[in-house]
């Protein structure tokens, strides 16, 4: 976020500004997930802050108040767009774990709240939206299902057990898999062809091919992996994702 605001021309103190705010906005929507996650984690991630009794359960719901109000008051500055977006961005992430999150559905948040990053980031900084953003906003719609089918495929076996539909355990471990390596496959064309074509440099093309080589060593560690493992398979996806994504705004801007 303070990456996309700074290469939007934002002033040093506005991009720290916007990247708290949304950092905010993640934390509460984080906090409650966690909550809602508490009692089926206390059997499968009892290591978690809440199971764990690292962190009381008032403490958390706390968190998810203060951490959205921050979120909302940093974006005052910027206008009421911005605002907006980020009532719209917190209003996704909500709709992930009241409704979403443990059903065929759960990719759905992370495929509209995904493209909301940069743009928050850049609107943020400048109060419009340049044309590329016309590529980037299915581009990052793409890369937020791939990552959203990835994290449900981590906790494939859990979420059977519980009896909990996913569009992992609607799809299989098989499906899943190629539904994650065709999702990325397609983002990363889009992201490669619409680089070169926008006039990126090539150390700016290689950066973006580094970041998709590091996505395809998450796909490769989550490969017929264990749980654990496609956990972590999901974690690196994600990185590479964000090298991208920046040198990919890098690229094009």
């Amino acid at each position: 976020m303070l990456g996309v605001a700074a290469v939007a021309g934002a002033p040093l103190p506005d991009a720290i500004r916007l990247g708290l705010s949304m950092t905010a906005l993640q934390a509460s929507i984080g906090a409650l997930n966690d909550i809602i996650d508490a009692p089926s984690d206390e059997g499968g991630k009892p290591a978690k802050p809440i199971p764990s009794g690292l962190v009381a359960r008032p403490l958390a719901r706390a968190v998810v108040i203060v951490a959205a109000a921050v979120g909302i008051g940093l974006a005052i500055p910027g206008g009421i767009g911005l605002v907006a977006l980020a009532v719209l961005g917190l209003g996704i992430g909500i709709a992930y774990d009241l409704v979403a999150k443990g059903t065929a559905w759960s990719w759905l948040p992370f495929a509209l709240g995904i493209p909301l990053l940069p743009v928050y980031g850049w609107y943020g900084a400048t109060s419009s939206l340049p044309g590329w953003f016309v590529v980037l906003v299915p581009m990052a719609a793409v890369a937020g299902a791939a990552l959203a089918v990835a994290n449900a495929w981590a906790d494939l076996e859990r979420d059977r057990e519980a009896g909990t539909t996913t569009i992992a355990t609607a799809l299989g471990d098989d499906r899943s898999r190629w539904a994650v390596a065709g999702l990325w496959a397609t983002a990363g064309t889009i992201a490669v062809v619409s680089g070169a074509a926008g006039g990126g440099s090539p150390g700016q093309l290689v950066a973006i091919a580094v970041g998709l080589g590091v996505v395809v060593v998450g796909i490769a560690i989550g490969h017929r992996a264990a749980p654990a493992r496609r956990e972590l398979a999901w974690e690196v996806q994600a990185v590479g994702a964000a090298i991208t994504a920046t040198a990919w705004v890098l690229a094009v801007a």
